[in-house]
Parts: structure tokens; sequence; C-alpha cells
């Protein structure tokens, strides 16, 4: 597979040098979008006490956040096309801080679905779109150990989220915490300041254009209405739907997140069903983070190699499956051990398809379609985000048991998982009888716009010298040679 060409974005990727300082400010923001919502979970059994709440309504306040966090990939991916990356991370920070702090002085639990769940998980929208649309600007070759390195910033908070979100529930309560969290969450601001423009074109001057361009075209209502549809129709781009390869990556992963997070936001409540201590139940989060921490960056550079990324949409199918079968064992854990042992082999799963997770939609979408199509992705993903935890929740109130929420949630991420590995090739064999049927052999044609790198094909041209036919004169034939 070769590399996505660089001439999508007019301009080469540094592939390093300040790059290295985006990855850091990445790290910081992806951490806490990801590893908010999960490591709140601590403080779900004392706010249920607090509101007389059911499993299914807590699990509400993690899954609207991510959902919110999903939902909002189309306006994040506008405003940073628009904008840039660096002030909307800065932007975000501020709503996720506010809205923690607001939070802490909630009386109901439909005020904790807003601030936490609306506000706050608008603004981590704003930070993960952000930095992965500025990491695709800043990294080509070494792109997968970006991304992985980034996406490490989930388990790394989580792992230390965990265990201080316990202490500060022992020190403070939940709504202390709330308060102190929202202050932690402002350093997605400093995280935005590393986040420097890059291109022949940056966000700032791009503005300055488009108002030019606006400015110029405001006698004219026609054109202007011209470019209002061009630009909304760039933001959307409806056209990624026609991608056959988009739509089996989307529905493989609409089926993963429906299993996602559910096990996350139950592990310690389920821990503590079975006799563990609440720090005990905790550090199972910090556990699973710990091994996540290495795993993410692990992943991304086995991506990297050369075996692996020609094939690296498999590999994001074998990372489902086994993820998958981490929860379908789960219910056979009975002590505390075991379920350490679970932690670690679920910390694997979860952080390799999460390092791959972006970086498979990059593979099939290019540098230039995919901030775009992240957003659409996101956006659509929310859904089984949102449905997932209650879900799994209302399982636990009916049956009174945790382990048909770990069956349910290993079930379709293994389908999910089988799904994209029979479909993907599939989709390889089809796109290799579609070139065989291309017209013009001697063209330069690429499949798709970044259809998988494996799938940036090219149909080389056999140059060959003209042969000299000479001249027929007086009604003699050419010489053989």
């Amino acid at each position: 597979m070769s590399p996505a060409p660089t001439n999508e974005l007019g301009f080469k990727p540094p592939d390093g040098g300040w790059g290295w300082m985006v990855v850091i400010g990445a790290h910081i923001s992806i951490g806490f979008a990801y590893a908010t919502p999960k490591a709140l979970s601590i403080f779900f059994n004392d706010i249920q006490l607090d509101f007389q709440a059911s499993y299914s309504d807590i699990a509400w306040i993690s899954s609207i956040m991510l959902a919110a966090m999903y939902a909002g990939g189309p306006v994040s991916s506008a405003l940073v096309n628009r904008y840039g990356s660096r002030p909307i991370v800065i932007l975000g920070g501020l709503m996720c801080g506010a809205s923690m702090v607001a939070a802490s002085f909630g009386n109901s639990i439909i005020f904790l679905y807003l601030c936490i769940g609306v506000i706050a998980g608008c603004g981590l929208a704003l930070n993960l779109n952000a930095s992965l649309t500025i990491i695709s600007k800043y990294f080509l070759d070494k792109r997968p150990l970006a991304n992985g390195l980034a996406m490490a910033g989930s388990p790394v908070f989580l792992c230390f989220l965990a265990p201080l979100n316990q202490y500060l529930l022992d020190k403070f309560g939940w709504r202390g915490s709330l308060l102190i969290i929202g202050a932690l969450m402002l350093n997605s601001c400093v995280a935005g300041a590393l986040m420097r423009p890059i291109g022949s074109c940056n966000a700032s001057s791009c503005a300055q254009q488009q108002k030019s361009e606006e400015q110029s075209n405001n006698g004219n209502t026609k054109k202007w209405k011209q470019i209002c549809g061009s630009r909304a129709k760039k933001i959307l781009a409806w056209s990624v739907f026609k991608d056959r390869g988009f739509l089996i990556y989307l529905i493989g992963n609409i089926m993963f997140i429906f299993g996602a997070y559910a096990p996350i936001v139950f592990l310690s409540a389920y821990a503590v069903s079975h006799g563990v201590d609440q720090y005990s139940a905790a550090y199972l989060l910090s556990i699973m983070g710990f091994v996540d921490m290495f795993v993410r960056p692990g992943t991304g550079l086995i991506a990297n190699s050369k075996w692996i990324r020609p094939r690296v949409q498999y590999f994001f199918s074998f990372a489902m499956v086994f993820n998958g079968t981490c929860h379908l064992l789960c219910p056979l854990i009975k002590n505390y051990t075991f379920l350490v042992v679970y932690a670690v082999f679920f910390g694997v799963g979860f952080g390799m398809v999460f390092a791959l997770i972006f970086e498979c939609l990059m593979d099939l979408m290019g540098n230039q379609r995919f901030p775009s199509a992240v957003g659409l992705v996101t956006i659509i993903e929310c859904v089984p985000m949102l449905l997932g935890p209650p879900t799994a929740g209302l399982l636990v109130d009916i049956f009174g048991d945790y382990k048909y929420l770990f069956f349910l949630c290993g079930t379709v991420i293994v389908t999910g998982g089988i799904f994209l590995f029979i479909m993907n090739i599939y989709n390889y064999h089809m796109l290799e009888k579609e070139r065989g049927r291309q017209p013009n052999p001697n063209h330069i044609q690429v499949v798709g716009q970044g259809q998988g790198e494996m799938l940036n094909i090219l149909n080389h041209s056999f140059l060959t010298k003209e042969s000299a036919v000479p001249e027929i004169k007086d009604g003699s034939e050419p010489a053989m040679c």
C-alpha cells in the first residue's frame, strides 16, 4: 500500500518537527475526550443513591455525553475547516470546564444530562475532531504512529483519572469532585495552543480569502448562493456514501460502538457486586488504561510496518473480534484475580481498536475527504453510542445480573468484526475487478479518493519507443523488422 498522495493537501506534510508538539496537544485533548466519560462512572453509585435513579437512568449520563461528542462531528469539522484546529480546541476546553463546574451544583439527574451530557459532550466533540484533523495534516508516512501516540491519551488519562476520581469522591463527594475535574479540563486550552496551523493556506488566510470572495459577490445574489451551496456540499460531503469501502467501515463501526462502552461504564459496579471493595474496583479501570496506554502506540508501530499497513483493514477486524471475545468470556469470572486478567485483555483489545479506528478511515478516505468523512461517521455513530449503555443497564434492571450485558456487547462486537473482515475481502475483490474493466489503461488513475492506501491503485502505462514506420513510396510496402 502506498501512502495517500501528498497533492491532496497541496503541500508535503513534515512528518515531524513541530508535528510532535501537535501530537502532545492532541494526546491531551483526546485523553480528556475519551477518558472523562469512562472515569465519571466512579461517581455513578453515589449519584444513583442521591437521586434514587435506576441503572438505566444513570447510564444515560455517559451515553448522552458520548453521543453529543460524536453528534457534534459535522459542526466541529465545519468550524475546523473555517477557523483551524487551535481556536476550536480552546473553545472546547472552555465548554468542558464550565459545564463540569455547573454540574457540581445540579439538583436533578436531568440537570446532569444537560451539563455533563450535552454541553460537555459538545465541548469534547470540538476537541476530538480538531485534534484528529490537524494530525492528518502534519503526518503522512508516520501517520499511524502519530495517531497511535495521540489516541494513547485516552488510556493514559483513564489510568490516572479512575483512582483520582475515587480519591476525590472520598474526600469531597461527587459534587466537589466535578468542580475539581472542571478545573482540570481547562488544560485542553493549553493543548489547543500547541496546534499551530500548517500549509500554504492556513485557516486564517483561507477565512480572509473566503470573506473577500463573499464581499466581491455581494452584488450578485445568484453567485453568492452558489458559493454557499458549494461550501455546504464540501462540508457535508454526502458523496462518501457512494463509496463502498466507507459504507462497510461505517456498518462495522456502528456495531462496535454499540457494545464498546457499556462494559467500561459497569465494570466497577460489576466488581463490587462480586464482593470487591470500591478502590480495587476503581483500579480495574486503571489497569485497563495502563495496558491500553502501551498497546495504542505499539499498535501504531505495527500498523506502520510494511507487512501490516497494506492490510490495516483486516488488522482492524481482528482487533474487534479479540475485543468482543473478551466480553463474552467475562461472565465466567468469579474472583478479583481473574477480573484483573480480564481488565488486561480488555485493555489490549480496546487499545488495538482505537489505535486503528481513525487510521482506517484516513486510509479509506485520504487526507482531503477525511475531515468531512469523520464528521459524518461520528454523527451517525452517536445513535449506537447513545443507546448502548442504557440498553445494557436495562438488562441489569430486568435480570438483576451483569452477565447479560457482557454477552450482548461481546456478541455485537464479534459480529461486527467478522462482518468487516468478510466485506473487506469482497470490497477489494470488486475493486480489482473494476480496475480490470477500465477502458483506458494508458491513463494513470486512482481507484477512490484514498480508498485504502492498499487501494490507491495506479494503472501504469508502459512507455515504449514509437516504432518508426517508413513512408510508403511508389506503392512499396514498409520494411519488416
